[in-house]
């Protein structure tokens, strides 16, 4: 299992910048940003692709209720481009409290959605152009932007249906708030065995989770409590939590002294998980960067 880092919400370019750097030149296999509120992803990951090299570069996730899968496959050709083919294009459905109360978007019919998005996005990342007209999104357009070499996609899939569908039409899947015992019992068999149903290769499985290396597990979980407590009130993830036996976010996080922690990741590697990303959520914590490091 390779392991790499969740680089969070940047504060700025430069910050991400560095944050990188420093992900690359410790080691780990990959760098990821998510989508929220802040900087746009896709373009932190540009600026980070010129500055930054060798290193995996992954959002986690760009929603897609947003933005047209043609404007999506513009932004990931380009973050291709600059970084000379280390993309990692993690995308999802969001939730229907964001989509539909912040957004004003429909988040009606979620599995067609992402279906045809994926018809239309997967198309013009494969030939450059697409010819669809779905129920939900259309496209009959060309993009003149061609980066060295595909992007996967990875789809955010926690529940059967999305997992299938990551498993025939993705690359992989990316999962946040979900605990080993699930990792291992519902996300590996169902989208591998989709994946082989399909004909394709196995597919890439990036989790993330929190992670603390502390000799205080009851004041870190508390933290953690605080930090994450807003994903234990979403539908999809309360689903997964429940599924892991987990009373909230605290719970899947993996912490502890190094001992603890490393057998936590190593509960994440039986899984069957191809990519750990790493949630360090205590600032200045040197400790777990350290622990993480020597796994690699």
């Amino acid at each position: 299992m390779r392991i790499g880092v969740f680089g969070g919400e940047p504060a700025g370019i430069d910050e991400a910048v560095a944050a990188a750097r420093a992900a690359a030149a410790d080691g780990f296999s990959s760098f990821w940003v998510p989508q929220i509120f802040g900087l746009d992803a896709l373009s932190v990951l540009t600026v980070v692709g010129r500055e930054v090299p060798g290193i995996t570069l992954g959002t986690a996730v760009v929603p897609t209720y947003p933005r047209h899968p043609a404007v999506l496959a513009q932004q990931a050709a380009t973050v291709q481009i600059a970084s000379g083919g280390r993309l990692w294009l993690g995308i999802g459905l969001s939730h229907r409290i964001v989509i539909e109360q912040m957004f004003g978007c429909s988040f009606e019919r979620p599995v067609r959605h992402m279906r045809e998005y994926l018809d239309v996005l997967l198309a013009l990342r494969d030939t450059g152009t697409a010819d669809v007209s779905g129920e939900t999104i259309s496209a009959h357009l060309a993009l003149g932007a061609r980066p060295p070499a595909p992007y996967p996609v990875l789809l955010a899939a926690l529940g059967p249906q999305m997992l299938r569908l990551a498993g025939r039409r993705a690359d992989g899947t990316v999962t946040w708030m979900t605990g080993p015992r699930t990792l291992a019992r519902h996300t590996v068999p169902t989208i591998t065995a989709a994946a082989a149903d399909a004909g394709r290769p196995a597919p890439r499985v990036v989790a993330a989770l929190p992670v603390c290396v502390t000799d205080d597990p009851d004041d870190a979980r508390q933290r953690a409590a605080r930090v994450f407590a807003v994903y234990g009130q979403l539908p999809s993830y309360r689903a997964m939590l429940e599924r892991e036996g987990a009373g909230g976010p605290a719970d899947v996080a993996v912490v502890g002294d190094e001992a603890t922690v490393r057998a936590g990741i190593a509960r994440v590697a039986d899984a069957g998980v191809t990519d750990f990303a790493a949630v360090e959520f205590t600032p200045g914590d040197t400790r777990t960067r350290d622990l993480l490091r020597s796994l690699l």
